[in-house]
């Protein structure tokens, strides 16, 4: 059986990864400029050669001078790699390849995403000393708390307020009892008046 010889301008290790949509860019300058420039400059460079769906950028310490650049389709991805591996960029050489898994963008398009898991360090272990410190009722509260921790229920019964006469609740005044009440408000204001008038 005969080995296949790579195609020309694709480095040695790329071989062993498949074509793929996401480029993966490393040999990127991580202290000379700051993320959001570095992720324009990426886009503005890379979309020469095709659409372009993402760019991720980070400046952590483990993603410190790498990125990924997410095409449209395998075609453009690859001439894009091949035409810009070894492109001084900010004074360094970029050194591009495929990436070894599917984006989330495009596994997003094609409906195969899929959250990642819980990682271990986020479950954590509750004691029963724990559980019974976080079921406690609170200080105070426990007379009128039900079994379940919570408060109980209001009576169904509703409760009207004192003052509120029930034959006069939700009817209108005649004009006349409105005219008489502005005639009083209006005869204490004159009285206000006179008395600061005094002094």
């Amino acid at each position: 059986m005969a080995t296949r010889a790579l195609p020309p301008g694709l480095p040695a290790k790329v071989a062993s990864v498949p074509p793929n949509q996401t480029l993966y860019v490393t040999n990127l300058p991580s202290n000379k400029i700051q993320k959001e420039d570095l992720r324009t400059a990426l886009y503005m460079l890379f979309s020469t050669y095709g659409a372009v769906l993402d760019v991720v950028a980070l400046k952590t310490m483990k993603m410190r001078g790498q990125a990924h650049i997410v095409y449209k389709d395998i075609q453009t991805a690859t001439q894009a790699m091949r035409s810009l591996n070894g492109f001084e960029f900010f004074g360094r050489e970029l050194k591009i390849s495929y990436a070894k898994s599917k984006s989330n963008i495009i596994a997003k398009l094609d409906g195969t995403f899929k959250p990642p898991a819980a990682s271990t360090a986020a479950q954590v272990e509750v004691t029963d000393l724990q559980q019974s410190i976080f079921n406690a009722p609170l200080p105070g509260a426990s007379a009128n708390v039900t079994s379940r921790g919570l408060p109980p229920k209001p009576s169904a019964s509703d409760h009207a307020m004192p003052d509120a006469a029930a034959e006069t609740r939700g009817t209108k005044r005649p004009r006349e009892e409105e005219k008489k009440e502005e005639e009083s408000d209006s005869d204490a204001e004159m009285e206000l008046e006179d008395d600061s008038d005094d002094e």
